[in-house]
């Protein structure tokens, strides 16, 4: 549930999360705190259904401007407490007591949730990623990193590169072990959904040893249930399976098939004309193709255009000669679902026998795997 991950996501939270196994039945819980600016009308709790919030409950609000409402939930999953309709602030509930307070009278005024494990383990992992970002560490390479670009010193650049990369690792680590010793938390499902702080491809295992965590303690929760799914998807796809095959028109009309491809290093590039970090990328892969053609890499474009003419236009500008396809139909696209395509670019490097062998690499990641696959074919 995409637009309550957004809110979720910018809420203060406390506290760590709950391990044990979620039992059928409902759990009763308080909801408390205080409304700075009392209106007039209703405040509710709602439940999310999909994206949809259904009225479940009304807190009555006190004089002195605080409320206390003992309520049940039959299973972890979001929901929302509706300030009479001017303030909306979005909640995991499972076992937890929560408290919020708020200011009551603006969309964006004052909130503050605390009790839940579930929003304590977004918070932790969000100051994580902070405190990354404003280190002493990082500001004296993205200091060093500026001179470097303006001086043109690639080499630098490269190495400062690398260092970050190495500090933002180490952080990963440690939210990898906050992920084992949490338990089945919907904060974690949240976490890992979003995929911006741990990527879903270089990070499979963590993705598919917490989905068994959820099967074993909370097999009930339909959020859980949906990130299980999205990992068992994953699976189909995650490095060291056979590329699911393609078979689609290339600008002649002729269906051409990914497996045809086999005996060769293959770069499986789903992109668009309207897609600008797509153009960007163009000529990087360009220059790997011209580099690497002759000895045995070749590039399968799958293009999630909808008009023929700006697919060939793009073709034409960015010089992208090398095997072409599309069914012209966006993001309804027949290799989309079967890949699985949220955004582009996207993209899996294939080894000759067609074995997923790299996923999503780009610019300096990709030049150099290839650089390592070819080094001894020179």
């Amino acid at each position: 549930m995409r637009n309550l991950l957004v809110i979720a996501l910018c809420l203060a939270f406390v506290g760590c999360s709950n391990s044990k196994k979620q039992t059928q039945g409902e759990n009763e819980i308080t909801l408390s705190g205080t409304v700075g600016y009392p209106q007039k009308g209703l405040v509710i709790l709602e439940k999310f259904q999909g994206n949809q919030p259904i009225a479940m409950d009304t807190i009555a609000v006190n004089e002195d401007y605080t409320f206390s409402e003992k309520v049940s939930i039959d299973t972890p999953g979001y929901y929302r407490l509706n300030f009479y309709g001017k303030q909306q602030v979005a909640l995991i509930l499972d076992r937890d007591d929560v408290q919020v307070n708020v200011d009551g009278n603006a969309r964006n005024g004052f909130v503050k949730v605390s009790g839940s494990r579930d929003h304590a383990f977004i918070e932790q992992a969000q100051q994580l990623m902070q405190d990354l970002q404003t280190s002493e560490a990082v500001q004296q390479i993205n200091q060093k990193f500026g001179e470097a670009s303006a001086a043109g010193d690639q080499q630098a650049m490269d190495s400062l590169r690398k260092a970050y990369l190495k500090l933002d690792q180490q952080v990963k680590q440690d939210l990898i072990a906050m992920i084992d010793s949490t338990g089945a938390s919907l904060g974690v499902v949240e976490i890992l959904r979003n995929g911006r702080i741990l990527d879903k491809d270089k990070n499979y295992e963590v993705y598919k040893d917490y989905a068994a965590v959820l099967r074993e303690e909370m097999p009930n929760a339909p959020q859980a249930k949906e990130f299980v799914a999205e990992v068992e998807q994953m699976a189909k796809l995650a490095v060291g399976q056979v590329a699911p095959d393609i078979a689609l028109p290339n600008p002649e009309g002729d269906t051409v098939r990914l497996s045809s491809l086999r005996g060769n290093y293959v770069l499986v590039d789903f992109w668009a004309k309207w897609c600008k970090p797509c153009r960007m990328e163009n000529p990087n892969v360009v220059r790997m193709y011209d580099k690497y053609n002759e000895q045995g890499f070749e590039v399968y474009g799958v293009s999630l255009d909808r008009r023929k003419s700006d697919w060939l236009q793009a073709i034409e500008e960015d010089n992208l000669h090398w095997t072409q396809v599309s069914d012209l139909k966006f993001w309804n696209s027949k290799a989309a679902e079967i890949y699985n395509i949220k955004a582009i670019p996207f993209a899996v490097l294939l080894d000759p026998e067609g074995v997923i062998i790299a996923k999503n690499l780009r610019g300096k990641e990709l030049e150099e795997k290839l650089e390592e696959l070819f080094a001894d074919k020179g």
